[in-house]
């Protein structure tokens, strides 16, 4: 099997693990991975629960459509991280998760860290989340939010509408999209009981130790 079957195989069983466990609906929630000459994407209007390997969206390098059926309306969303943040980008995956878009509507979230590092992981797959204004869905302007961070940011979450992770890879694509919807799930649940974060200094100790960019 080639390297591009691989890739849709994965992207088909990935989506519909997400599905199984309510972390999108319906057929919300898009993913998209690089491949060699260009990228492959989730078709509009599909459900990550009965995703066809063989109709996924093939794009070239330049984003034209190849094959497969249509792309997601929110490609320029996805066009944005890979433009933006390189070889660093080599999958995104955008869900309307429960918590995390509970947590969006929330006031006083500061807009440049949603989230407090509540735990390691949070620190280490997601850095800082940056809360992006509500876009109507397809809003070509999502992109132009995500471009206007200049590549600082892996992790963005749309107001009233759900995450968007970018990260090297779709596995570790998938694994922060899920770590997004725990840190917000605890977010939720101790909201008002004043919890303990992981200091400063915990935060620092965890960058040196793993190379993590908090600010990226």
């Amino acid at each position: 099997m080639s390297e591009e079957m691989d890739i849709r195989e994965d992207i088909c069983r990935l989506a519909r693990s997400l599905f199984e466990r309510g972390l999108t609906n319906g057929s919300s929630g898009n993913i998209s991975a690089r491949i060699d000459d260009g990228y492959l994407v989730t078709p509009t209007g599909s459900s990550f629960g009965a995703l066809d390997p063989a109709r996924l969206t093939r794009l070239d390098a330049e984003g034209r459509h190849v094959s497969g059926d249509a792309p997601t309306k929110e490609l320029p969303l996805h066009a944005a991280f890979y433009d933006t943040r390189g070889p660093a980008t080599g999958a995104v995956v955008h869900l309307h998760s429960t918590h995390s878009v509970a947590v969006s509507m929330l006031p006083g979230i500061d807009p440049d860290c949603v989230f407090h590092p509540l735990t390691a992981y949070s620190v280490m797959r997601l850095g800082q989340v940056k809360l992006l204004p509500y876009f109507r869905p397809g809003d070509p302007a999502m992109g132009g939010a995500v471009r206007d961070l200049a590549g600082r940011r892996s992790a963005v979450l749309l107001a009233n509408h759900g995450p968007v992770v970018a990260a090297r890879d779709l596995e570790a694509a998938v694994h922060a999209a899920e770590e997004l919807e725990e840190v917000a799930k605890l977010t939720l649940l101790t909201q008002g009981l004043n919890p303990t974060p992981l200091s400063s200094a915990d935060v620092a100790d965890l960058c040196r130790h793993f190379s993590i960019d908090w600010d990226a």
